[in-house]
C-alpha cells in the first residue's frame, strides 16, 4: 500500500539538501528513488520539510537507511528528522502537456 511520508528536519538547509541529492546521483526535476512515487522539499521556519509518496513504508525505510542517512551525516545534517507516515487513499501523477 502506498504511503505518504513527511520529514521535518530541524536545522537543515536547502543547500545541504541539494548536496545530499547530488551525492545520491539525482538531479532537480529528474527521476527519483526506486520505490518512490513523488518527492518535494521546501524550507520551513526551523529547517526543511520533505514530502514523499512511496510504494510502501518498507521501500522508504530501506532506501533511507542505505542511502539517505549516510549522506545526511556527511553534509552536516545533525538533527534526526521527525517522520510521519500516512496511508495513501489516492495520488495523481503529472498531467498531459498543454
Amino acid at each position: 500500500m502506498p504511503v505518504a511520508v513527511i520529514l521535518d528536519i530541524p536545522g537543515a538547509t536547502l543547500e545541504q539538501y541539494d548536496q545530499v541529492i547530488e551525492k545520491m546521483g539525482f538531479t532537480k526535476g529528474g527521476p527519483g528513488a526506486p520505490g518512490g512515487l513523488t518527492h518535494w522539499v521546501a524550507a520551513t521556519e526551523s529547517g526543511i520539510r520533505v514530502v514523499d509518496t512511496w510504494q510502501s513504508r518498507e521501500a522508504f525505510e530501506a532506501f533511507t537507511r542505505e542511502k539517505t542517512e549516510p549522506f545526511m551525516a556527511e553534509v552536516g545534517m545533525k538533527e534526526k528528522p521527525e517522520i510521519s507516515f500516512f496511508e495513501v487513499h489516492n495520488f495523481l501523477t503529472a498531467g498531459p502537456e498543454s
